[in-house]
């Protein structure tokens, strides 16, 4: 892991991925990726989730694309200097806020959207110049082997790797010192990454779980419950069979309307 962490280190430091061309050529390749392998992720995702091609692609692949896309035509707008204001004692100096890559970012997935919490970060990493460490979720191995196996054949592997394993590998790699850690996963592993980070200040972005409610306003829905009671099934079981941070955990209600919910 040193070795690795050195050389993408060295290409970081020599500027490689701070050019517009180098990250508009890595999210390209990234949508090149999503395309002519689209079948493979398809196989992964099934193997690891049972998630049919449909399903697969509204939550995983298409959202990826998107946020591909987008950064693309946002992009050289996002890397611009913008204008700053400064006080009347420092004129006639000018200012400006200019934004800066963090350097090594670790990114840790989750397991129920294997693809998508690997890529989604990794496009906003790239975008902002960083050289990158994937951790797939070894939960879903296909997915792994596949991010691991294929990112390599698109992407600049001096400034982009992935590492499998299990949460002895999270450990090790949460001994070295990282510029960004973003991390997609349960609070009780949250705190441990929380943990490590804060001996070396390293900045981190956490994606943990927590508590969803519905509210039923009972008076706007009684007169039409069946539809209210099928978009409540598909709030609760609708994403990943219901293995979603976002999905519904439990309903708010006025008292005197419970028993007719029920």
């Amino acid at each position: 892991v040193s070795c690795l962490l050195s050389e993408l280190r060295e290409t970081f430091k020599n500027g490689r991925t701070r050019s517009l061309e180098w990250r508009k050529s890595q999210l390209q390749a990234m949508l090149n990726m999503l395309t002519h392998q689209e079948q493979s992720c398809f196989q992964a995702i099934d193997h690891d989730l049972g998630k049919t091609k449909v399903e697969a692609f509204k939550d995983e692949i298409g959202p990826v694309r998107k946020s591909i896309n987008y950064a693309l035509s946002c992009l050289k707008d996002w890397m611009a200097p913008k204008k700053a204001g400064i006080r009347l004692l420092f004129y006639p100096a000018k200012a400006a806020v200019i934004s800066e890559p963090y350097g090594l970012v670790l990114i840790i997935t989750s397991w129920n959207y294997p693809l998508q919490l690997a890529l989604e970060p990794l496009i906003g990493a790239i975008a902002a110049g960083n050289v990158v460490v994937i951790k797939p979720s070894e939960i879903a191995p296909a997915t792994s082997s596949f991010l691991a196996n294929t990112i390599p054949l698109y992407l600049d592997s001096s400034a982009i790797k992935t590492i499998e394993g299990g949460s002895d590998t999270t450990q090790q790699l949460l001994q070295h010192q990282w510029d960004k850690i973003f991390y997609t996963g349960s609070p009780r592993v949250g705190k441990i990454i929380m943990t490590e980070a804060a001996k070396h200040l390293t900045p981190v972005t956490l994606e943990l779980g927590g508590k969803c409610p519905m509210i039923f306003d009972f008076p706007s829905i009684s007169s039409n419950l069946k539809v209210a009671m099928k978009r409540l099934t598909s709030a609760k079981w609708g994403a990943c069979g219901g293995q979603a941070c976002v999905a519904v955990d439990y309903v708010l209600v006025e008292e005197k309307y419970a028993s007719s919910l029920v």
